[in-house]
């Protein structure tokens, strides 16, 4: 009834700037917290980024500085923009949402990851 579906990700260079997009679509209420996650192999999944329905936002202390979130709440969409980009950033990364499908019933969702790899 919700998807969240990514958009960007792939190969860039350390130092480089990649861009992720999520859209949210279906039984949508409201969306309270959007955020972006990441995990890599034998690791578990970890906050990188979150943002609330009134743009405050919240970073992994090893982020901060280079990547930045943002939504746009008339597209239902979240956006990360990541810059200065590490090999250590290397992960998949997962779009994530609190979402409200009606005025009383809400849950949260994963989008289906996205690849990013930093690598020369």
């Amino acid at each position: 009834q919700v998807q969240l579906v990514e958009s960007g990700g792939g190969l860039v260079q350390p130092g480089g700037s990649l861009g992720l997009s999520c859209a949210a679509s279906g039984s949508i209420f409201s969306i309270n917290n959007m955020g972006w996650y990441r995990q890599v192999p034998g690791k578990q999944r970890e906050l990188v980024a979150v943002i609330n329905s009134v743009a405050g936002t919240n970073y992994a202390d090893s982020v901060k500085g280079s990547f930045t979130i943002s939504r746009d709440n008339t597209m239902n969409t979240v956006n990360l923009q990541m810059n200065n980009m590490k090999p250590e950033n290397t992960a998949v990364y997962y779009c994530h949402a609190y979402i409200n499908t009606t005025l009383r019933d809400w849950g949260q969702f994963w989008g289906q990851g996205t690849q990013v790899t930093v690598s020369s």
